[in-house]
């Protein structure tokens, strides 16, 4: 460069401006943390002692998200964590249920505490009903009716109600 002239500023600026793009773009991408339930606090879970009533039990930790009354009563609190990034589908990180027992005077018997590696993975069936059959295109379905309708109620010849003037 000749000692005259002038140093030009765009291409730092240029620079600047894809550096701050760069960083707005890969800053949509952090991953996404959400927690659905029950809020667990370690303080009222030690609250929670064998001889509580079903009463003290739901005003401490609150109504249960679930209960059962199969081989036994019990309150069931349960909290998920999922994790996600950008549209991805969410993947379970951490589950934590807490199992509150109760025996035959409903009191509480014992507490047991459940987490992600004590739970097998249930794989839903999707919402839909599979119908008997084959499948039929629109065309087909649009179309195959036509064949199979008849215009008169019997299309014998002959028949009563069939077509005037037909034979046998």
């Amino acid at each position: 460069m000749l000692k005259d002239e002038p140093i030009s500023i765009w291409p730092r600026v240029g620079a600047c401006l894809a550096a701050a793009l760069l960083t707005a773009a890969l800053s949509g991408c952090g991953a996404q943390i959400d927690r659905h339930g029950h809020v667990f606090m370690d303080i009222d879970l030690a609250t929670i002692q064998p001889g509580m009533s079903k009463e003290q039990v739901a005003s401490t930790l609150g109504s249960p998200d679930t209960t059962s009354t199969i081989g036994g009563d019990a309150f069931y609190y349960i909290s998920t964590t999922q994790k996600s990034y950008a549209f991805f589908k969410p993947w379970e990180i951490d589950r934590k249920v807490v199992a509150v027992y109760f025996n035959g005077q409903s009191s509480v018997d014992y507490v047991a505490q459940y987490g992600l590696r004590d739970g097998i993975v249930v794989r839903y069936a999707k919402d839909e009903t599979p119908a008997r059959g084959k499948d039929l295109g629109v065309l087909e379905q649009l179309f195959g009716n036509i064949s199979q309708r008849k215009m008169f109620k019997d299309q014998r010849q002959g028949a009563p109600g069939g077509i005037p003037g037909g034979g046998p």
